[in-house]
């Protein structure tokens, strides 16, 4: 929203004490995530293919799209705001034009990461990755292309499933110099690794917990104690949001009825406030002609 957010978002990341952030796929999401009062919100490619399109995470949304997403969270939300920008959309040049883009929207922090476009969810099989160089030539692309210094360029590699942890290690150090601020090794599964890997860099790393992946899910707690800056649950609202809709709508099949029970619904007064109704009511009052 503001150059603020964005040094606030850099100062707690930096500060390595586990920022846990939940995943978004929409304005009412990330509107959630805002009022249980956590730090910050990440807007998931994954979600966004999925609850949008009805795609699985195979590369399918664009710039567009995300842009577009980024600036409906931008307006719903006063919390800093990381965008999932999947491989930049193309090359270094691309690149530049991505982060511009989701700097314009109101991103505070944009993920990059090596895959071959079209890229697949890291805890998928069968990832092919560009070269380590091409990657740090794009990292230099997006930490050029900011506008603000403080906007944070998050490098994601998912070297660990296709060439090991080591490989990882070596690309997010060369990541690292060529300017990421952040670094995400993806599909870590060893909890040795998860345990040594804080200590290795001298930028704060993201930690990414897929429900049901690969990586083991320590507690966020643990993560901060291990030096972590960030403690990522990308798509926990889209699955727990998925068990719902299936509750409700299985509830309403079965008995040709749903009422308002809180068990399976939330009420109508609270989705009117989650939306801001009351606030649009006042403005609807305060613009009315007058007699």
């Amino acid at each position: 929203m503001s150059k603020q957010s964005k040094l606030t978002l850099r100062r707690q990341l930096e500060a390595r004490a586990g920022l846990l952030v939940p995943g978004a796929y929409n304005a009412l999401s990330a509107r959630i995530i805002e009022d249980l009062g956590f730090g910050a919100v990440y807007l998931t490619g994954a979600g966004l293919t999925n609850m949008q399109l009805g795609l699985p995470d195979l590369g399918f949304v664009g710039l567009k799209e995300v842009a577009d997403q980024t600036a409906a969270i931008r307006d719903a939300v006063d919390i800093p705001i990381i965008v999932d920008a999947d491989t930049g959309f193309g090359n270094a040049l691309n690149v530049r034009r991505t982060v511009r883009a989701l700097e314009r929207a109101g991103a505070d922090a944009i993920q990059l990461e090596d895959q071959v476009l079209p890229k697949k969810c890291g805890h998928f099989a069968g990832h092919s990755l560009i070269s380590a160089a091409e990657m740090a030539g794009k990292i230099r692309a997006a930490v050029e292309a900011r506008e603000d210094e403080n906007l944070l360029i998050i490098a994601r590699t998912d070297a660990c499933a296709v060439e090991g942890i080591d490989a990882a290690i070596e690309r997010a150090a060369l990541y690292r110099e060529a300017g990421a601020d952040v670094l995400f090794i993806e599909a870590v599964r060893d909890p040795q690794d998860i345990r040594r890997l804080p200590a290795l860099f001298d930028r704060p790393l993201l930690m990414n917990i897929v429900i049901g992946g690969k990586t083991p899910a320590f507690s966020a707690e643990e993560l901060k104690t291990l030096g972590y800056g960030m403690v990522l649950y990308a798509n926990a609202a889209l699955q727990g949001a998925v068990l719902g809709m299936q509750r409700a709508l299985g509830a309403l099949s079965r008995d040709g009825v749903l009422q308002e029970d809180p068990q399976l619904v939330v009420p109508f007064a609270e989705r009117q406030r989650l939306v801001n109704k009351p606030f649009y009511d006042e403005l609807d009052a305060r613009y009315a002609a007058k007699d």
